[in-house]
């Protein structure tokens, strides 16, 4: 094809990709393989030939399994030099989006090329960091015989091909082989900020950096600790890299053997073996590696607790090692360098190895801009971000130049005993934490959520091997309620997620995180509240309620309202307790309870927790609470009484119901036959992704626009988004059903390969379903902040249009994030909701053909 295809469709003056001025002299055989985050999601299969990199556009992407074959659309010729690319694409441009590479390495023909490729067959072998073996790529015809774009790519059976079912190669291996970063770190990157590419695949010279001097491997080294800060540092003197969730690790490699140790010198290298694997693999003879080991979520997003059950029994994804320094390397002490020299010396040899390892990745950062990239961070509901002086020395104790800006308030407490617990909790009511101070250890406060049926156990084994007479706080506790307080001995960390502190210094609604095993105890201190500050107090949500009653006592207060057995887990996953569900609505009630209040409810009821089986409900049978009421609506049956609810006291009694899903009405008591807002549900098959529901939902907007409408979007928690109408009273269920009936078969009509409006799961193979039968007298549909009775506490969140891309997800937002996002919101996304006046014209049915 040659590259003017590629130069004509591009304005090289305003995208950042290679020109790419003339094709390469033959004989290279790169490959790699780029996603591309365009107005689809899709994967770029690129192959160097004949001085160009041939080009497939590959929708799903790649799969393992010789069963599988993918459609790849063939497109223009690229450079060379496109191989390296990695960015974003300004919108308006020509495949504007992110792009991020892959995979990459060599590809060899197999067969006679001359003769296959003509013909329409090219038969290939990938050695590349995520695929290997042998592929094929079949060109298809149209019905005269006639050779189209449309190929097939397929994997041949050999010792690398995997059945789809169970390795979902382009989900397992999320992370860009240049960057280590996710499509959303990239996408986040500031323009011209973002680190220098990898160093080529050389031998480092660790000599040549600024103030190396010559010294042999240290014994031990301490490692550099960051300083909590209120606000992330701006000015391009700062790298700012993303805050890790996991343990602290260095690594020393020396005399032919690796060594991991954790923050207290523990070695563990016993406990990450293939990561110590990948260690060996590096070409270097001496080394002092400073990182992270962590488990990553599909996002990549770092997960804790899932690398507590890896240590535990291995049962989780392998751990990652993520590196961010060289303090020593081949004879040389680099501690005194820059630091910015010593991270492009480290990528080099994480670049060099050979072959690559996934357990090793580069902590990658952006120059710069630090308070933009803090609210980045905290947008993907990260940590928090650690902010590094560029041209600073590695200090061996905590100094200013290195400075950690965190999203949420999180730290280390010592458990100092524990309460007993009350109803049918086990193992323990809630842990008794503490801190040092002047070598004596302050009482901080309580804990009793977060925690899993079997964490409970294991814990409680632990803290009775530990059990003392004397308590170890300077001034212990004293005991709330019946709860008999038990003392052991200070030796147990844990990490611990909480809201505040109080004027009394001690925590408030706090969750246990996990198990910490590689800090010292004696390093436990307050970390000072007023350093941490994410977000202004007038940003953050109103908090109407309050929580009262010791955790263990059976009962806590909030809002006015008795929730009884607080410590019961309604999400055994996260360990997510009821009482935990009741401070969550307290802290949003004032977004939810909008679109609550006057409507009869629908009501998805967890007595015993998600996993215990649930039920709807629209028909209170048991005593309803005081701050709940009902109303009569007739229907086919006779008259029914709905629940109601108008406030905040309303909304914490569900909690006390069990309710894990609230489904209003979409009109209001007073005119329950004139509705006040639609809801059209894009609901995808099994085997479409979320690229496709965006486009889907944008489709649906641009079609109700046209009509002169504005429709508003929101998560849905579970595969899809809602599009939610707001209208004028006016036309009856019957005309309002019509309508997005004709709007939905009007837009079949125009995409039948993308949409249906039918139920029936025969004809949504393949397909969106717009769902607009929740649109009838007494349907539903979930509320706008109401959580879902689903793994990972998911709640249904208004987002704004230019939010839904894919950085985000149908279920992104969630009870451990929402409050936080809520917080750092400079505008609601929904704030003119309910300003919003329009109506329905009878015409547009006849319009839209329906």
């Amino acid at each position: 094809m040659g590259l003017k295809d590629y130069q004509e469709k591009r304005n090289f003056s305003k995208t950042p990709e290679p020109p790419g001025r003339a094709e390469a002299a033959g004989g290279g055989n790169l490959y790699v393989i780029q996603k591309h985050a365009a107005s689809r999601l899709h994967y770029d299969l690129r192959l160097e030939l004949d001085g160009s990199l041939k080009s497939w556009a590959v929708p799903k992407g790649p799969s393992l399994d010789p069963n599988e074959k993918r459609l790849a659309v063939q497109v223009e010729d690229h450079p060379i030099e496109y191989g390296g690319f990695e960015g974003t694409i300004p919108k308006g441009e020509y495949g504007g989006g992110t792009v991020m590479l892959w995979d990459r390495g060599t590809w060899e023909p197999e067969g006679d090329l001359a003769k296959e490729l003509p013909k329409g067959k090219l038969g290939f072998k990938l050695h590349g960091e995520k695929l290997r073996g042998s592929w094929a790529l079949a060109q298809m015809k149209d019905r005269d015989g006639n050779p189209t774009k449309n190929w097939l790519l397929i994997k041949h059976r050999d010792g690398e091909a995997v059945a789809e079912e169970h390795h979902r190669v382009v989900e397992t291996a999320p992370l860009s082989v240049l960057s280590q970063r996710t499509m959303a770190e990239i996408a986040a990157g500031l323009p011209g900020k973002v680190a220098a590419p990898p160093a080529p695949a050389l031998a480092p010279a660790p000599g040549q950096l600024t103030k190396a001097r010559p010294a042999p491997l240290p014994d031990s080294f301490s490692p550099q600790l960051a300083t909590l800060v209120a606000q992330a540092p701006a000015g391009e003197a700062w790298l700012h890299e993303i805050k890790l969730d996991g343990y602290r690790i260095q690594a020393t490699i020396g005399a032919g053997r690796v060594t991991l140790r954790s923050r207290n010198g523990k070695e563990w290298t016993g406990r990450f073996p293939r990561v110590a694997e990948a260690l060996e693999k590096l070409p270097v003879q001496q080394a002092l590696l400073d990182g992270e080991i962590v488990v990553l979520r599909p996002d990549g997003t770092s997960d804790f607790q899932a690398l507590q059950e890896f240590l535990r029994d291995g049962r989780t994804a392998q751990p990652v090692y993520y590196l961010f320094d060289l303090p020593y390397c081949n004879g040389f002490d680099l501690s005194a360098s820059p630091l910015l020299e010593r991270k492009q010396l480290l990528q080099s040899l994480l670049v060099g190895a050979t072959p690559t390892d996934d357990s090793l990745r580069f902590s990658d950062h952006i120059q710069g801009g630090g308070p933009e990239v803090y609210q980045q961070a905290c947008g993907l509901a990260a940590e928090g971000i650690v902010s590094k002086r560029s041209t600073s020395p590695y200090a061996q104790k905590r100094s200013q130049s290195w400075l950690k800006s965190k999203c949420r308030q999180r730290q280390e407490f010592v458990v100092g005993g524990w309460s007993e617990p009350a109803g049918s909790r086990v193992g323990f009511g809630a842990l008794l934490l503490g801190y040092y101070q002047a070598g004596e250890l302050l009482f901080a406060g309580r804990v009793g959520s977060g925690f899993t049926l079997g964490e409970l156990q294991r814990l409680s084994a632990r803290l009775r091997r530990l059990e003392q007479q004397a308590p170890p706080f300077r001034e212990p506790p004293a005991p709330e309620g019946r709860s008999k307080m038990h003392w052991v001995r200070p030796e147990l960390l844990v990490e611990v997620e909480f809201r505040e502190w109080t004027r009394e210094k001690l925590l408030r609604q706090a969750a246990y995180k996990g198990l910490r095993e590689d800090k010292p105890v004696g390093e436990i201190v307050r970390e000072s509240a007023s350093e941490v500050e994410p977000v202004p107090p007038s940003a953050r949500p109103a908090v109407v309620a309050s929580a009262s009653g010791p955790r263990g006592s059976g009962v806590i207060t909030v809002a006015g309202v008795r929730v009884t057995h607080p410590e019961k887990i309604l999400y055994p996953e996260q360990g997510l307790s009821k009482g935990d569900l009741a401070n969550f609505y307290a802290a949003i009630g004032d977004f939810i309870l909008p679109h609550l209040r006057q409507r009869p409810l629908t009501l998805v009821r967890c007595p015993a927790g998600r996993l215990g089986g649930c039920f709807y409900q629209k028909h209170l049978k048991e005593a309803l609470p005081p701050s709940l009421r009902t109303i009569p609506i007739q229907d086919q049956e006779g008259s029914e009484e709905y629940i109601v609810l108008d406030d905040l006291p309303g909304l914490i009694a569900l909690v006390q119901l069990g309710v894990l899903e609230i489904h209003p009405w979409g009109s209001r008591e007073g005119d329950l036959e004139h509705p006040d807002r639609l809801t059209f549900d894009l609901d995808p098959a099994p085997g479409l992704g979320w690229p496709e529901v965006i486009t889907g939902a944008n489709l649906l907007r641009r079609r109700l626009e046209g009509l002169g409408l504005t429709v508003f979007v929101k998560t849905s928690g579970g595969k899809g988004v809602h599009l939610v109408l707001p209208i004028t009273p006016g036309v009856d269920w019957e005309e309002a059903k019509a309508f997005t009936r004709a709007v939905a078969q009007d837009l079949v009509r125009q995409h039948p390969e993308r949409f249906t409006a039918e139920s029936r799961k025969a004809k949504r193979v393949g397909k969106i379903f717009i769902d607009y039968l929740r649109n009838g007298r007494g349907a539903t549909a979930v509320a706008a902040y109401s959580t879902r009775a689903s793994s990972g506490a998911p709640v249904s969140t208004p987002i704004a249009w230019d939010e839904l891309d894919l950085t985000m997800a149908p279920d992104r937002y969630r009870v451990d994030n929402l409050p936080q996002r809520l917080a750092g919101l400079k505008t609601d996304p929904w704030a003119n909701f309910f300003q919003i006046s329009q109506g329905l014209d009878p015409d547009w049915i006849k319009v839209l053909g329906g």
